[in-house]
């Protein structure tokens, strides 16, 4: 039976802390609903209320452009592992871009250096849930995908910078990401 919080409890935050994946959810008034699955140690709590995710460069920036027009999002994270357990935090978010220094370089000193890091998402969260997660299949973590260092590596800051010029301004529902500060 699902549970509601009006914050995280410090099992919840310990639940959060095993995770190497995630799901974030948003959409904007109209349009395509958006859900991607995250990892690569990506999330911090900040406190019971509150958390940071680093969001690395992907073939589209949904959220972005969702959070502006919406700021509502959701983060789901499950467990594969024996114990079951689904947690959803909902909650408002806010975008920390990497023109914004002083608060994006506080962010980045909590997470080791990921290349192609393209923008923070803070999340306050309103409520988290949890529910029974009993039929959630059971897997085991063969490792971390190393494919998108590598790319990024490889195109380097200007390479990667040019790729969101092509790739990451607009949504799929032609709406602005606002990732180049034009």
């Amino acid at each position: 039976m699902a549970e509601q919080f009006e914050s995280l409890t410090p099992g919840q935050v310990e639940f959060i802390e095993r995770q190497y994946v995630f799901f974030v959810g948003t959409a904007g008034a109209e349009g395509k609903i958006n859900v991607s699955p995250k990892g690569m140690d990506s999330l911090r709590v900040i406190n019971p209320n509150e958390l940071v995710w680093l969001n690395l460069t992907g073939s589209g920036n949904e959220t972005a452009a969702h959070v502006i027009e919406n700021n509502r999002m959701t983060i789901m994270f499950c467990s594969f592992e024996k114990q079951p357990l689904i947690l959803r935090l909902y909650g408002s978010a806010n975008i920390i871009y990497p023109r914004e220094t002083k608060k994006f370089d506080t962010y980045a000193d909590m997470f080791i250096h990921q290349p192609g890091t393209r923008q923070f998402f803070e999340l306050k969260i309103d409520m988290a849930q949890t529910s029974c997660g009993f039929a959630v299949p059971l897997f085991d973590l063969k490792g971390e995908c190393d494919t998108l260092a590598k790319w990024a590596t490889k195109r380097g800051d200007e390479g990667v910078s040019q790729y969101w010029a092509d790739r990451n301004q607009i949504s799929l529902d032609g709406k602005p990401t606002n990732i180049l500060d034009l």
